[in-house]
């Protein structure tokens, strides 16, 4: 291996390393949504008070672990980095740090809210997910047209843009659902997007 492709693969490391720092900042913010029961003989009332927050707690746990997973299989598939991934890389990251405060918002709709504060929130949430989605065909788009960025023996075919496509469309048509429909609806959706992932990858690992 020669100097140059060691010092690019290493490049592509130090960006997924500090990749890994924004994700893990990320979910850990998260638990801080989750309010503590202050007031003495209610706190099975009040902690059952909180399914909400918990529920979305979860989906936005899910949903940042999937995008790590997702970010990482990527990863093992660059050799080397360039402004132009470096830059569509932040924006990805920009949704991902972000995820923590429409899933605040949708705590404290259900807990002080009324119904038309908690079809925002799942908008806001909704927007979130489609502002990754637009991150992910971002990238995917630049990887597919640099095969010079990718290790040999990936196929640039590989970034199939159908999969961020997916995930736009999907959080659109929760946002609709939540504004529309029922913000509680849309909430089951997003708890079921993150279990969709795993199934798929756990498909195409077994061929």
């Amino acid at each position: 291996m020669t100097d140059l492709t060691t010092r690019r693969r290493a490049e592509s490391s130090r960006v997924e390393a500090f990749s890994d720092g924004v994700f893990s900042i990320a979910i850990t913010l998260l638990v801080l949504e989750l309010a503590v029961p202050v007031v003495g003989g209610r706190f099975a009332a009040d902690l059952l008070a909180e399914g909400v927050a918990y529920l979305a707690y979860l989906a936005a746990f899910a949903t940042i672990g999937v995008l790590w997973m997702g970010h990482h299989t990527v990863f093992t598939r660059i050799a080397a980095v360039d402004s132009g991934l470096l830059w569509r890389n932040l924006v990805l990251l920009l949704t991902v740090s972000v995820v923590p405060f429409p899933t605040a918002v949708i705590a404290s709709a259900y807990r002080v809210g009324t119904a038309a504060d908690q079809a925002a929130a799942v908008v806001a949430y909704a927007a979130v997910g489609m502002a990754s989605g637009v991150a992910w065909t971002l990238l995917f788009s630049y990887l597919r047209g640099r095969p010079d960025l990718l290790d040999p023996a990936t196929d640039p075919r590989w970034f199939r843009l159908s999969e961020s496509f997916v995930t736009l469309v999907g959080y659109g048509l929760a946002a609709v659902v939540g504004w529309s429909i029922s913000p509680a609806i849309a909430l089951a959706i997003f708890l079921i997007f993150p279990v969709l992932y795993v199934i798929r990858v756990r498909a195409d690992e077994r061929g």
